[in-house]
């Protein structure tokens, strides 16, 4: 890619929060992700964004909890975004006393995206989790987790935990924003009953626009009136002179990633200039979503981080 083109007129005025994923090879050493976070903070961008698993396809994967720790400790006050944290896989209470680790030495910077994962449905095996169970075990488990978080003595025992009179201090000041993700409508009802905001992807912005209301009136429905949202979409994106170039350099590393040909993604995956990508996550943004996280694939890391912090620009915070 060529050097990033600044554009003259912004795409929106709407509020936005724009961050950057870790590269999809990760970072391999202290030096190389030390320069990679403080570029994305120095670019103006709002958080750094990762995925968690436990063991993916064959044993991949990096613990999204500990990953934000390691790189909380290479800035002092760029965001923490995990999108998305698979809780099923976890007891409550241990990820309670994480997150308040993780809030306490960091606070304000943490945003927890819980998703229901299903991949890989032997990942959850490996674990003792039945794939089938991973819905009501993601509620029950957020039931567990909330109120741990607010400070609140759990005495909880129900179908997958049993939770005995239990605190987790500190309770984190400010509170961590705790988000859903998911497709489904079963995890957009989940998000307006137990979160602050939908993480989505894989959706038009008339389906964002759909979810967006669905979750806030699941809020309502279930007495939740006072939410501040923070609606959120994830996506990959194709850094490039063109569409073209862009496609070229997203598809192959998209196709080894997920096993399966680009096609089956390119309709939601932007490609292109800065420009050409704010274009076409503006409709989101008007739709309500207040998060982009995006995962940007480029000739480079910094050219990544370059195009990622152009796209903010042009879509003005």
């Amino acid at each position: 890619m060529g050097s990033v083109r600044a554009e003259e007129d912004s795409v929106t005025s709407g509020p936005v929060r724009v961050g950057v994923s870790i590269p999809p090879a990760g970072l391999r050493s202290r030096e190389e992700a030390d320069a990679y976070v403080n570029a994305a903070a120095d670019g103006g961008l709002d958080h750094l964004i990762t995925s968690d698993h436990v063991t993916f396809r064959g044993g991949q994967g990096r613990d999204g909890l500990m990953t934000m720790a390691w790189l909380a400790g290479l800035h002092p006050t760029i965001g923490l975004y995990v999108g998305v944290y698979l809780l099923a896989l976890r007891h409550p209470v241990a990820v309670a006393r994480q997150v308040s680790t993780l809030a306490e030495d960091a606070p304000g910077r943490l945003t927890l995206g819980i998703g229901v994962g299903g991949e890989d449905r032997h990942e959850m095996e490996s674990v003792g989790v039945d794939p089938a169970t991973r819905g009501r075990r993601t509620d029950e488990a957020l039931d567990v987790l909330l109120p741990l978080l607010d400070g609140t003595t759990v005495d909880h025992d129900g179908e997958f935990f049993q939770v005995p009179n239990t605190s987790v201090r500190p309770e984190p000041d400010p509170p961590v924003m705790i988000t859903v993700g998911g497709r489904s409508s079963a995890a957009i009802q989940r998000a307006g009953s137990r979160g602050r905001g939908w993480l989505a992807s894989w959706c038009s912005p008339e389906r964002f626009a759909a979810g967006v209301a669905m979750a806030e009136e699941a809020a309502i429905s279930a007495g939740r009136t006072d939410v501040t949202w923070r609606h959120g979409y994830q996506v990959w994106v194709g850094l490039g002179d063109t569409p073209e170039k862009g496609a070229e350099i997203l598809g192959p590393l998209m196709e080894s990633f997920y096993g399966a040909p680009f096609s089956a993604f390119e309709r939601y995956s932007p490609v292109g200039t800065p420009s050409e990508i704010a274009g076409w996550l503006a409709p989101f943004v008007d739709a309500g979503a207040v998060d982009l996280n995006l995962a940007p694939v480029a000739g480079t890391p910094s050219e990544a981080i370059a195009g990622i912090a152009e796209v903010k620009r042009l879509l003005k915070r």
